[in-house]
């Protein structure tokens, strides 16, 4: 039950960010809760793993310990001018360890799973919406240390007022082109400019297609036995 409320959970929260990213300035600031919210229902709900016992609680502490450093140095990030674009790489290098590590963590809880259900549905989907969001919060610290990064990226006239933090920065573009990437679409009206941006958006697209990959063959031997399971079933029942 426990399991099922935080697919649930971080669905919601995943939503509720990309709704921040919709709303007018200065509304959209919310994102910040929104990106705290997500990141606090990770290290919630994936500081354990259903194999891991009393005697393996290290990878726990140092996941929760990870995740909170994201969290820390991403409010640090998200207070500072664009002025210093230094305070952009430890979000960049804490936010693609966290968000890698709690993919697998996502997957193995998923893969512990034994039926298919709406719940589990829902963290499949939670789990791509979270990387695809992470994804963007890289490349969004990408341009704050290397302003350029991607053509077709420009700072809306309607954050004018805000073009001295890094909420002048276009979130909505950068995370629509994340999210590109790691479908692996590639519509071309963004496109990236430095060898930085081109290798994190490979990594972003490799991740993608990984995720699916893992998910879709937990989804379908997930399918398979449960079909198994009911066949013997109704034999027996007609024996």
């Amino acid at each position: 039950m426990q399991r099922i409320y935080f697919y649930k959970r971080l669905l919601i929260s995943c939503i509720a960010l990309m709704v921040c990213f919709g709303l007018p300035v200065p509304w959209s600031r919310l994102a910040s809760v929104g990106y705290l919210l997500l990141g606090l229902v990770l290290v919630q709900g994936l500081c354990s793993e259903p194999t891991e016992t009393a005697t393996r609680g290290t990878p726990s502490r140092s996941y929760r310990i990870l995740g909170i450093s994201a969290i820390a140095f991403w409010l640090l990030w998200t207070l500072t001018p664009v002025e210093m674009p230094n305070t952009g790489i430890p979000v960049i290098l804490l936010w693609t360890i966290f968000g890698g590590w709690s993919a697998i963590r996502l997957i193995r809880r998923l893969a512990s799973e034994r039926k298919v259900n709406g719940a589990v549905l829902q963290g499949a989907l939670a789990g791509y919406l979270m990387l695809g969001l992470a994804s963007g919060l890289l490349l969004c610290s990408l341009e704050t240390i290397q302003p350029g990064s991607f053509r077709g990226i420009d700072i809306g006239s309607e954050a004018a007022g805000l073009t001295h933090s890094v909420w002048g920065l276009n979130f909505v573009g950068l995370n629509y082109f994340a999210f590109v990437s790691l479908t692996t679409m590639g519509y071309g009206d963004v496109v990236p400019m430095t060898a930085a941006a081109s290798m994190i958006c490979v990594m972003i697209a490799v991740t993608g297609t990984f995720y699916i990959a893992a998910i879709m063959g937990i989804l379908i031997s997930r399918l398979t036995i449960q079909e198994t399971e009911q066949a013997r079933q109704s034999s027996r029942n007609k024996q």
